[in-house]
């Protein structure tokens, strides 16, 4: 039997339940992005129920775990064998734990996984909650310079992240089999790293699930908006500096006040947040940083239904 592995690159959303699914269903086992838990097995067995079972969960898209919560019980019944490999969410639950019985950062020793995972959670929510506050009193520059700072922390996490999945996921690979890997988009460099803890030659193929609905949409091209695009240059060049990072930055700051906030449900429209992500992108791209700074003070405590109206008064009188 020959193995293989597909890295399935995709955000949480659930118009991409049912893409997924139907790539799944071509492998042998699926290896989830989360932590292991023994409440998840009881979930996929009937025993405990959808809703019990993320009631228990702090889901930023609940819609989406419905659907997919669904999704792998079918799956699970149909003989497909699932794993749950994310080693820095693990460990940083373990910190919340110790913290939670009374523990400190000084009982995490230097050099040790957990401080690994302590430390760079502690400086991305650190930069993070300094862009939150440059963002509401700062100018356009300041905003720029806290975004640079954020996404470059945020860089060192994901590659801590990816590191430590790589390890977890190889070892599951070891076993002979098919598999489906489930990785959010901004985890493309995971398939570089895993390729290395692979044997020479294993068959490791990546693919953006949500693009056919791009293409479908009239499209070309991805989903990575502008801090995305930001971050992951940090993540591959991690002391580089680069001539549009500060577009990139300011481009950032008005894309996140004019994309959907909330989870909007495939209904009538089978793509909504690809639709969504792909028309604020378009937007953004075709702002200057002087455009940027123009807007930024209209819509950065706007609304996202006002910044949307805003940017598009400014784009129309330009």
């Amino acid at each position: 039997m020959k193995s293989s592995a597909m890295l399935s690159l995709a955000n949480h959303r659930p118009e991409s339940v049912n893409p997924a699914k139907q790539l799944m269903e071509r492998y042998d086992a699926v290896i989830l992005e989360e932590p292991p838990d023994d409440r998840f097995r009881l979930m996929l067995s009937g025993k405990l129920g959808i809703e019990s079972y993320l009631e228990t969960l702090d889901l930023e898209y609940p819609e989406f775990g419905r659907r997919m919560s669904q999704t792998l019980r079918e799956l699970h019944s149909g003989g497909k064998i699932l794993f749950q490999v994310e080693p820095f969410i693990e460990k940083l639950l373990r910190i919340h734990e110790l913290f939670a019985d009374g523990g400190s950062p000084a009982d995490l020793k230097v050099g040790t996984d957990l401080h690994m995972v302590y430390t760079a959670e502690r400086d991305a929510t650190a930069a993070l909650l300094d862009f939150y506050k440059v963002s509401v009193r700062g100018s356009l520059e300041q905003a720029v310079q806290a975004v640079k700072r954020f996404a470059r922390a945020d860089a060192q996490r994901f590659l801590l992240r990816d590191r430590m999945r790589a390890d977890g996921i190889a070892e599951v690979l070891h076993s002979r089999g098919n598999y489906y890997i489930e990785a959010g988009q901004m985890h493309y460099p995971l398939f570089l790293v895993l390729k290395r803890r692979l044997p020479a030659g294993y068959p490791l193929a990546v693919t953006f699930l949500m693009a056919g609905a791009v293409r479908e949409l009239g499209y070309r091209g991805h989903l990575f908006g502008p801090g995305d695009l930001l971050t992951l240059l940090y993540r591959f060049h991690p002391h580089r500096s680069f001539r549009e990072e500060d577009l990139l930055a300011a481009r950032a700051l008005v894309y996140n006040k004019l994309i959907a906030k909330q989870e909007m449900p495939a209904v009538t429209d089978p793509y909504p947040h690809t639709r969504d992500e792909l028309e604020v992108d378009a937007i953004v791209r075709s702002l200057s940083i002087e455009d940027c700074r123009r807007l930024f003070p209209l819509v950065h405590r706007a609304s996202t239904d006002t910044a949307r109206e805003l940017v598009r008064h400014y784009i129309d009188r330009k």
